[in-house]
């Protein structure tokens, strides 16, 4: 059985961060709804539980809680920062909306250098954010760290298998937040390092191939690493029960289609190229909202795999390169956790399908995929490459979409993608591309006046895409994109360098 460490979302922008975090440290984690009925619990069958952070006051009317009964279970359990407070507010403690909000560095001051706080004693400096903090603690709860605003920055209850700070160890603004980590995950509850590219690989071969037993599979595959690692564990499972479709959209970069079926036949899958460009077109065909573009895509594609399906005989299920940030992001849970866009693949996906899905990464976020795809021995071209969304181009087009935009967008992204590898830097961007914005502005070539478009561009830093930070590319390269561009992309006039974060803005425009 996989040891699981569960995390109930209390709406955190952090809580895809306590995942990770925890699977750094070797062990599977899963993320559910904070309001989950204690049986669905017990099927995950975890080794412990922690209760995420979230913006809601234990002094709002409505107020996201728990099911007292949870404490009854036996389970260690770490609640940061609401996941403290709701605790305390439930079992009998006092919590107060704090003079004093606190959101940054603190000063932490560890008072029991043990379990939890294994190794770390002395001061060290912490994360927080909240406005509310614990005044009076339940009866069997004691104090084991604090900080000046915060006398129970960190608690315990050893009756209950109870610990919970108030600081986000999580971030990478705590010191010792790994550290702490790690010693709830391991001490406490026991968890061994069993969480590998290696484990994965193995155990998501042996289920495709039970699952699917004798019926064929088809897969999407896009040309990222994403849909390649999918198709190559199918391969493993079911061999030549698989066939791979490529499907053509006319929203792919400039000469991505030749590439991607060149590359997957050189991989030896059995690859059947659609081009359906004119089809996704004329779909799309005045539409300017995102959704609906995100919808319309996700739909088209499985109405394509369908026809394609039932020209062979036996093909029961479509696979894709589904994974877990996709999900979170698409799918709200019943609980403070909103949606923030639909990706093709999952809420783009129609109601009523004729194939079962197969999804074996579905539980992964991007960097662990990557770590798979090297176990597997994917191509370091394809590992190696940026994530590009399924609906491609049609995302970083605002407005409609139109052949002539797709075509300066193309070229546009062609020169910014070149030039960051003649400079040396595409392997330290996480992601890079061109976003084409239909606001004209006026400008000067050859003496004369230009009314023309805009061309963004988008470059980030970041390890699984739940977070970013905005690239800091030279700005000689940057000053030689934008010359080029403006020079040899008839129809721009003006390129600017977007320098938001993720959060509050996601990577993609749309």
């Amino acid at each position: 059985m996989r040891e699981t460490i569960l995390v109930l979302d209390f709406g955190s922008q952090y809580t895809q961060l306590i995942a990770r975090r925890v699977r750094e440290h070797g062990v599977y984690s899963l993320i559910k709804p904070f309001n989950i009925p204690l049986t669905q619990i017990s099927d995950i069958n975890p080794r412990a539980i922690i209760l995420s952070g979230g913006p809601a006051s234990v002094w709002d009317e409505k107020h996201p809680s728990l099911d007292p009964a949870i404490f009854d279970m036996g389970l260690p359990i770490l609640g940061i920062c609401y996941g403290l407070q709701i605790t305390v507010h439930l079992l009998g403690g006092r919590v107060e909306r704090s003079e004093k909000r606190e959101f940054g560095p603190s000063k932490l001051s560890v008072l029991e250098d043990s379990d939890i706080f294994s190794g770390i004693a002395g001061e060290s400096e912490v994360w927080m954010s909240h406005g509310d903090r614990v005044l009076e603690l339940p009866e069997g709860f004691s104090v084991i760290a604090r900080s000046d605003n915060s006398p129970q920055a960190g608690v315990r209850s050893e009756k209950l298998k109870f610990w919970g700070t108030q600081f986000h160890p999580e971030v990478a603004h705590t010191d010792f937040g790994k550290e702490i980590l790690s010693n709830f995950v391991h001490k406490i509850a026991g968890c061994k390092n069993t969480w590998t590219p290696k484990s994965f690989a193995e155990t998501a071969i042996n289920e495709i191939r039970e699952k699917v037993g004798d019926s064929q599979v088809i897969c999407g595959l896009s040309g990222g690493v994403d849909s390649a690692v999918a198709a190559l564990i199918i391969q493993r499972a079911v061999w030549d029960k698989l066939h791979c479709i490529f499907v053509d959209t006319g929203m792919m970069r400039l000469n991505e289609a030749q590439e991607v079926v060149r590359s997957f036949r050189d991989m030896g899958l059995n690859l059947i190229h659609v081009d359906a460009k004119e089809r996704f077109l004329e779909k799309l065909r005045g539409v300017t909202d995102p959704e609906r573009k995100r919808k319309i895509i996700g739909e088209e594609f499985i109405r394509v795999f369908e026809e394609e399906s039932s020209q062979m005989s036996g093909v029961e299920y479509l696979a894709q390169g589904t994974l877990y940030p996709d999900v979170i992001e698409s799918v709200s849970v019943k609980g403070p956790s909103a949606t923030i866009k639909s990706h093709h693949n999952v809420g783009g996906l129609p109601e009523k399908m004729e194939l079962k899905l197969i999804e074996p990464l579905r539980e992964l976020f991007k960097d662990e995929v990557r770590a798979v795809g090297r176990e597997l021995g994917l191509d370091p071209e394809i590992l190696n490459r940026h994530p590009f969304p399924g609906p491609g181009l049609a995302i970083r087009i605002m407005g409609e979409i139109t052949e002539e935009r797709l075509e300066v967008l193309r070229l546009a992204d062609y020169i910014f993608i070149g030039e960051i590898k003649k400079a040396g830097i595409y392997d330290d961007i996480w992601q890079a591309f061109c976003v084409f914005l239909p606001v004209k502005t006026v400008g000067v070539m050859g003496d004369e006046r230009t009314y023309e478009n805009v061309i963004a561009l988008r470059a980030v830093t970041s390890l699984d895409g739940m977070t970013a930070k905005w690239a800091r590319i030279p700005d000689q390269v940057l000053e030689k994109i934008s010359v080029r561009i403006i020079n040899e992309v008839k129809g721009i006039n003006r390129v600017v360098y977007d320098i938001s974060t993720k959060p509050p803005s996601t990577i993609e425009w749309e």
